[in-house]
């Protein structure tokens, strides 16, 4: 009698590959996200593919180039000796056991949510894809996209008529989806020890999900379902904007009150249970917080829900920039100066301090909003030698130095890099507009606080 066949079962040979590192990964989208996330797989020894769009970041990286200040030349060269590489080309998608992606989803000009980087993606991978094959979706976005929208793409464009495989009898590709945690300048966690969220599209894709990240993540998180885990990603965020917002009007208060605020968090959170401290300043940057209340009341409205709360705290944060320049023309005026034809200089372009990232920043929002109102604006930050056109934004501008604050009428605080002397800034300055309290414990009749 003739032995059993012996069926292929390609879940059983990756997770054997996962076990000895010879797994392929790709990383789709090399940006803040997908880069750092390509070197923590490379870091394990895996042989890592990434995968941009951009002609530009695909040469300087396999050319031991960095794009990312916090990322050095030298951990992209130790990557290659594990095999990284970053190609454009999409038919090597067909080599790769695990595919990543990390694609951005932001909004569009009515504050929807824009997703044609991951419908693109999708529709670029899925005729490359065959059995076998983990796909992971790690972009933010609404409860419902990795089911509604990325299967459907994948399913329809496979040229093998390939389907996402929910139970261990079927046969296809596997999706999950597992949200981002990186926070661009956080030097206090590593990477590793970000606990790992994750929902798969049926049992199968959830184990090997798990079996991939726990490779390289210290805890995986897993959940029912890709729309837990998507909803997961929005509580984090939504819960930051909604309390940054409450912070956020209650500077508002507390100046009309006479009343340092940020005195009053810092007596606060000494309690040492019930409060978590947050700070104001001068609107929302990043690619999370600002965008995401606004993914969640868009999908809300699918089910004639409307998400007031967190609709109104999204409102109080972009209407941050706005209050910024009224306080700058209350200073001006108290100056007897117009805002209309001063010279202000903007300290800092990126969203937060000490990073490289312009995404939302409201420095963006600031810089224009003082142009349409007649202003001569200047930057400076020491990341960025110039800034030219985004998204949502056009300054074709230059850093321009720190030798003469003295010419400015005003030097406005934005974002509170370390390397700025602010003693030397409220010293040498006619006006500093301190958005973010880097000026505490300075005193100077030259200081607004706001």
């Amino acid at each position: 009698m003739p032995a059993p066949a012996i069926l292929h079962d390609p879940i059983t040979e990756v997770k054997q590959k996962l076990e000895n590192r010879t797994a392929r990964i790709g990383v789709i989208g090399l940006g803040y996200v997908g880069l750092p996330l390509a070197l923590l797989f490379s870091e394990e020894g895996f042989p890592v593919t990434g995968f941009d769009i951009d002609p530009a970041k695909v040469e300087t990286l396999n050319n031991a180039g960095s794009y990312i200040v916090r990322i050095t030349p030298e951990e992209i060269r130790s990557a290659q000796r594990s095999g990284f590489t970053a190609t454009a080309d999409y038919s090597q998608i067909a080599r790769m056991d695990a595919i990543l992606i990390c694609v951005p989803t932001p909004l569009n000009d009515y504050h929807e949510p824009d997703l044609s980087f991951v419908t693109e993606t999708a529709q670029a991978i899925a005729p490359h894809l065959r059995e076998g094959q983990l796909i992971v979706l790690e972009s933010t976005t609404y409860p419902g996209t990795t089911e509604e929208v990325l299967v459907p793409l994948l399913e329809s464009g496979s040229l093998s008529s390939l389907k996402a495989g929910r139970t261990p009898e079927d046969r296809g590709f596997y999706v999950a989806f597992s949200p981002e945690r990186e926070d661009p300048g956080n030097e206090t966690v590593a990477r590793r020890d970000i606990p790992k969220v994750i929902g798969g599209v049926g049992p199968v894709a959830l184990d090997f999900a798990c079996a991939l990240y726990q490779t390289i993540f210290q805890r995986t998180v897993p959940v029912s379902s890709p729309a837990a885990a998507e909803m997961t990603k929005l509580l984090e965020n939504i819960y930051r904007c909604v309390n940054i917002a409450l912070v956020n009007e209650l500077k508002q208060l507390c100046q009309r009150m006479g009343i340092d605020l940020f005195e009053v968090i810092d007596a606060a959170k000494t309690k040492p249970f019930g409060f978590q401290a947050f700070y104001p300043g001068p609107g929302l940057g990043g690619h999370c917080i600002p965008i995401d209340p606004f993914y969640l009341s868009w999908k809300a409205k699918q089910f004639d829900f409307r998400t007031r709360f967190i609709e109104l705290a999204g409102e109080v944060n972009i209407a941050m920039p706005y209050y910024v320049i009224d306080q700058t023309i209350a200073a001006l005026n108290e100056r007897r100066k117009a805002l209309n034809g001063s010279k202000i200089l903007v300290l800092g372009l990126a969203y937060k301090r000490d990073i490289d990232d312009l995404r939302e920043s409201p420095s963006l929002t600031i810089i224009e909003l003082l142009r349409e109102r007649g202003a001569i604006v200047d930057y400076n930050d020491p990341y960025f030698a110039t800034v030219g056109r985004g998204r949502h934004y056009d300054l074709n501008m230059k850093c321009a130095p720190l030798d003469d604050l003295g010419q400015y009428d005003a030097v406005m605080i934005v974002t509170d890099h370390s390397s700025y002397d602010y003693a030397r800034i409220v010293r040498e300055s006619q006006l500093v507009i301190d958005t973010r309290n880097a000026t505490k414990g300075l005193f100077s009749a030259n200081i607004a606080r706001c």
